[in-house]
């Protein structure tokens, strides 16, 4: 059965929605986890890089002084429990950026995924991201995919640095006031129940994604309406 939304924005998470969990979990994670102190090194008079360690520190309890080593430590330790913490996501997206540069990543969509994205574009409606991975990290993945550079398909790229933790209502406040829309001509696309809560609550429309095999495919999304492929929504375009 088809879900039927009308719009003039559609905000996509990514993992679990556009692409498999195991893109992030396996194939961008095993990537990263190598890189990460000598990435460090290589880079520790980048102003980005600097204050990305220094918060590492700050949050872990590292004394200022400590080294790569240590600091290495707690970030993997943050990928093993799968951490959205921002001073990860910023290293993470800048090795990701670096690698999808080279052509050593690519990223690969859902089948369903990219035709709906360009016809709900040539439709007239506008495409945003909000996902737990830095906006650098989301730019590259969209470079170099198997549909090819998909970077033009999206307005605006949102994170948990410039909106905010994606199960708080604040952020969704944040994000329609950066898109200058109304909460409700705002659609917002997850497969995490929590977060659509969330974007319900600041006044977005809201659809479940429900992806067979992902971890969220059998999932309670309560009062919001669920499809588990993108062919099952019809999506009408607020003027």
């Amino acid at each position: 059965m088809s879900v039927q939304v009308a719009a003039k924005w559609v905000v996509l998470d990514i993992e679990g929605t556009l692409t498999a969990t195991s893109q992030v979990h396996v194939v961008l994670y095993d990537y990263a986890r190598p890189r990460l102190g000598p990435w460090i090194d290589a880079h520790g008079d980048d102003r980005v890089v600097a204050e990305a360690v220094a918060q590492v520190k700050a949050d872990a309890g590292l004394a200022e002084q400590a080294g790569t080593a240590e600091v290495v430590v707690v970030l993997h330790g943050w990928m093993d429990a799968d951490r959205k913490a921002s001073p990860l996501k910023t290293l993470q997206g800048l090795i990701w950026a670096d690698g999808y540069a080279r052509g050593e990543l690519t990223t690969d969509y859902f089948a369903d995924v990219v035709p709906a994205l360009r016809s709900w574009l040539d439709r007239g409606l506008r495409l945003a991201v909000f996902s737990s991975g830095s906006v650098a990290g989301q730019v590259a993945s969209f470079s170099n995919t198997t549909s090819g550079d998909l970077r033009g398909l999206f307005s605006y790229h949102f994170d948990t640095v410039n909106a905010g933790p994606k199960r708080e209502r604040a952020s969704y406040d944040a994000i329609a006031a950066g898109l200058g829309s109304a909460p409700g001509e705002i659609v917002f696309f997850s497969d995490v129940p929590a977060e659509v809560d969330a974007a319900a609550a600041a006044g977005w429309r809201t659809v479940g994604v429900a992806r067979a095999g992902e971890p969220f495919a059998d999932a309670d999304f309560g009062s919001h309406p669920v499809v588990s492929t993108f062919d099952d929504v019809e999506l009408g375009v607020i003027v």
